[in-house]
């Protein structure tokens, strides 16, 4: 009840005098607080019972939600969905097989473990996720930095920096007796060359994430994805597009230079494609003019009329197969030294757990992976989810691509998650469930069974032509720049920023710089934020800001001011700043001046000092009441409440007084804490502007009265 008293003693309306003779007055709100138990000890408690408790309800619960197959596929209905999902799931795997491959090279890897990769991906998602619509696989912005660690990694352990390619007689050797002949120890080292070290780096840093990725969902840290907000998100998708099409450039034009990593890998990379511009494979030059010249305009004509087909043309497919044959019966590797993929071996690869001497190199590099790929994919099942009028669960997003990740990291793969070009095909096609997932890895193991060695003659430049064309969606965002600007210039800024910096320094301190400069833009939106002067809307009890309305009525001697942001220590002095230029007086001024004149009239013998007193306290200021609508700040902090004190003592100490309105229940609570009534002064909160302006005026009228009766 003392809360509830010293609550009622500030909270005050206003009720107008039926007669202006008679004395005006106003009656007490009283609202009283919930009340708040905040016993640590027994919330702890309680929620130990919750956690520790184990029932048959609860363990079937947590098992169904663990394992969302388990709920949906005994209410699959084959009739409506089967034939949409396996049309889906055919298209989709049909266009992911090209892709396979082409990012492996992006992630410095061998074509095989692409397609280990999408298969996998496929399945495992299959069993935890919850989205029907997402497809998760292979990504070329987390090939990238996959490749980025790879290269570092094989620079360190001292082999060459040219790209992982598998040799065509060792390697397939190495496979037969790995796949074959059980080999000890000492013999899987010696078998171990780039390749087989290349796998092994992106393999142990996909554990890794998967780790950071299943961590963050158990601890239900997945608000660090607000902080990835869709101009940063795209801003460093298009920056990091850059450096894709940078790293696969020397394959279009058939060079042989070592690929750069690190800080301004894609300047470095560009001054060594130029000063071996000289050596370029003009058979891979043509080849790769070509493909451009099918794949950039049937992609085109897909998206023109994707209402009207029914599934887009596999165009790529195409492309890659011809390619393939033209490359097999020319002899192209043979009489003009083009690079081709080389040997893809059919099946599986027994399964190796991760390098864990290599998880300190690279714990580290992980991190913005997890956190870039979990938060692609909880980003596009939430907005598909939507779409479609069904729920995702964020959590068990994050459960599900961190598994998508630790399980294939046994078995020769390299980090996956949502892609939003191949979600847009799965959804176009038909997909009704996570079935259509399945149909896409199947179409895949019939690729790695049966189909996979028919394309070793495929040339190096088709699958850097396919990644490079993939990456238009991106690039286009530039068309789009004057949109964002007219919306909204600080997410313009902030595209601009990540784009620069994820393109010219590198993807991971892109991302960094994107993320800071982000917090940056927000803070100092609340340190200058708005603060205008309001005026009320005649015949209603609204007040709107004078300088974004016409016809706006002020009332006599009365100031209304709005703060639009939390009010705390960055923007303290911004706040008194703001409030003294609108109301055009600074009681610190006036205080001084006053001060001033008083020491000049001790100076001043011949003059009367009363007189003098008298005609300087006379000067008007204009106003007597300030009203602060408080309902845009949010909190305040201690540094806040001590301003809200010198603004209130300052202006009274000038005779005016300094009222505060719709303040919601955090800033009420932070005022009493912070004492801010407690200093024997009349300090009231009114529920709306109206009501303190009306108690304002009424209060200014009755000391008008008492002083003409006196």
């Amino acid at each position: 009840m003392a809360a509830m008293t010293e609550f009622n003693n500030v909270c005050s309306v206003t009720e107008m005098p039926e007669d202006e003779t008679k004395q005006s007055f106003h009656h007490r709100m009283f609202l009283e607080p919930q009340e708040t138990k905040r016993s640590m000890k027994a919330l702890v408690v309680k929620q130990a019972k919750k956690t520790c408790s184990c029932t048959p309800d609860k363990v079937k619960d947590y098992v169904f939600s663990f394992f969302p197959v388990l709920q949906w596929l005994p209410k699959y209905k084959p009739r409506e969905h089967l034939l949409g999902d396996i049309m889906s799931g055919v298209i989709v795997g049909v266009l992911l097989v090209p892709q396979s491959i082409a990012y492996s090279l992006l992630a410095g890897q061998e074509p095989i473990y692409g397609l280990y990769t999408s298969f996998f991906a496929g399945i495992i998602y299959f069993i935890f996720g919850t989205s029907r619509h997402i497809s998760v696989g292979i990504f070329g912005v987390i090939c990238l930095m996959v490749g980025q660690v790879v290269d570092r990694e094989i620079q360190r352990a001292g082999y060459d920096l040219e790209p992982a390619v598998l040799s065509v007689l060792t390697d397939a050797a190495a496979y037969v007796n790995t796949t074959i002949l059980p080999v000890n120890r000492t013999s899987q080292k010696l078998l171990c060359d780039k390749s087989c070290y290349a796998i092994t780096v992106g393999a142990t840093m996909t554990f890794i994430a998967g780790v950071y990725q299943v961590a963050m969902g158990f601890f239900q840290v997945g608000f660090i994805s607000v902080y990835l907000s869709d101009s940063l998100l795209s801003g460093f998708v298009t920056g990091a597009s850059f450096t894709i099409l940078t790293s696969q450039a020397k394959y279009l034009l058939g060079l042989d230079i070592p690929r750069s990593s690190g800080v301004c890998s894609l300047i470095t990379t560009w001054i060594n494609i130029f000063r071996n511009i000289h050596k370029t494979n003009i058979c891979d030059l043509i080849t790769s003019f070509l493909c451009f010249l099918i794949l950039i305009p049937a992609k085109e004509l897909n998206e023109h009329f994707k209402s009207r087909l029914k599934a887009p043309i596999p165009v790529e497919l195409f492309v890659v197969v011809a390619a393939t044959l033209a490359s097999h019966f020319g002899k192209l590797r043979e009489t003009y030294g083009s690079s081709v993929a080389g040997h893809i071996p059919t099946g599986f690869l027994p399964p190796r757990p991760p390098d864990w001497n290599l998880i300190p190199n690279v714990a580290l590099d992980a991190i913005p992976i997890a956190i870039i790929g979990f938060a692609i994919t909880v980003s596009l099942s939430e907005m598909f989810a939507k779409k479609h009028g069904y729920s995702v669960k964020a959590n068990q997003e994050m459960y599900a691509i961190g598994f998508c990740n630790i399980i294939p990291s046994f078995f020769h793969c390299f980090t996956t998650s949502a892609a939003l070009a191949k979600t847009l095909v799965k959804e176009s096609t038909g997909c009704r469930t996570q079935m259509s997932g399945m149909v896409t890895s199947l179409v895949i193991l019939l690729v790695l069974l049966v189909i996979a060695p028919l394309f070793y003659s495929l040339q190096k430049c088709v699958l850097a032509v396919i990644t490079i064309v993939n990456l238009r969606g991106a690039l286009r965002k530039f068309k789009d720049l004057p949109k964002m600007w007219h919306l909204s210039r600080v997410d313009t800024v902030i595209w601009l920023v990540t784009m620069a910096a994820s393109a010219l320094i590198s993807t991971e301190i892109g991302l960094l710089v994107g993320v800071c400069f982000s917090m940056l833009c927000v803070i100092f939106r609340t340190q200058r934020p708005e603060a205008p002067l309001l005026g009320w809307v005649a015949e209603s009890e609204t007040y709107e800001s004078l300088s974004a309305y016409k016809n706006l009525q002020t009332k006599p001697g009365v100031m209304v001011f709005r703060f639009e942001a939390p009010l705390y220590y960055i923007n303290k002095e911004c706040f008194k700043s703001i409030l003294y230029k609108q109301t055009g007086v600074n009681p610190v001024w006036v205080k001084a001046a006053k001060k001033k004149a008083e020491k000049r009239m001790l100076r001043e013998k011949k003059l009367d000092s009363g007189g003098i007193s008298m005609e300087f306290a006379s000067e008007p200021l204009g106003f007597h009441t300030i009203v602060i609508d408080c309902c845009a700040i949010q909190f305040l902090d201690t540094a806040g409440i001590r301003t809200l004190k010198e603004v209130c003592k300052d202006y009274r100490e000038i005779n005016v007084q300094v009222l505060l309105a719709q303040c919601n229940p955090s800033v009420r609570s932070s005022l009493i804490r912070g004492e801010f009534f407690k200093e024997g002064e009349d300090r009231l909160l009114f529920h709306s502007v109206h009501q303190a302006v009306d108690f304002a005026l009424g209060a200014q009228g009755h000391s008008g009265t008492s002083a003409s009766k006196n």
